[in-house]
């Protein structure tokens, strides 16, 4: 949703389910797949230690999982080339297929931050 215009918001999405309805799939079940994989489990934080910043890795908690994972597929979904898809309808449709068949752009962001957290658990003894 863009300064408020929630109609505009609403009317995108239900378009967007109706052409995921066209390829023969339940869209709420795409939706909440595709939300289950892009969210990721874990995330670094930037922490100051004696002078020096560590990366710390920690849990991401529910509501910040759901709300990263909805950003990343509107972000992506953006991102997506005008010449393959006209409308944003089409680009959310196809950025939910994809996440929720484990591929796309949203799930490379999340499977980076997953590595980015792995790379530093040797500094989680600095979470507190």
């Amino acid at each position: 949703m863009q300064s408020g215009k929630k109609a505009i918001a609403e009317k995108i999405v239900y378009s967007a389910f109706d052409l995921i309805k066209e390829k023969g799939e339940d869209p709420v079940k795409i939706f909440e797949t595709a939300v289950a994989n892009v969210g990721p489990k874990t995330e670094v934080h930037a922490r100051r230690v004696g002078g020096a910043s560590y990366q710390v890795p920690s849990e991401v908690r529910g509501d910040r999982r759901l709300a990263l994972a909805l950003r990343w597929i509107i972000a992506f979904a953006k991102k997506r080339s005008n010449k393959e898809y006209k409308t944003f309808s089409d680009k959310l449709a196809a950025e939910l297929i994809d996440a929720s068949h484990n591929q796309g752009e949203a799930i490379k962001k999340r499977d980076t931050m997953h590595r980015m957290a792995e790379a530093n658990r040797a500094f989680a003894h600095f979470k507190w």
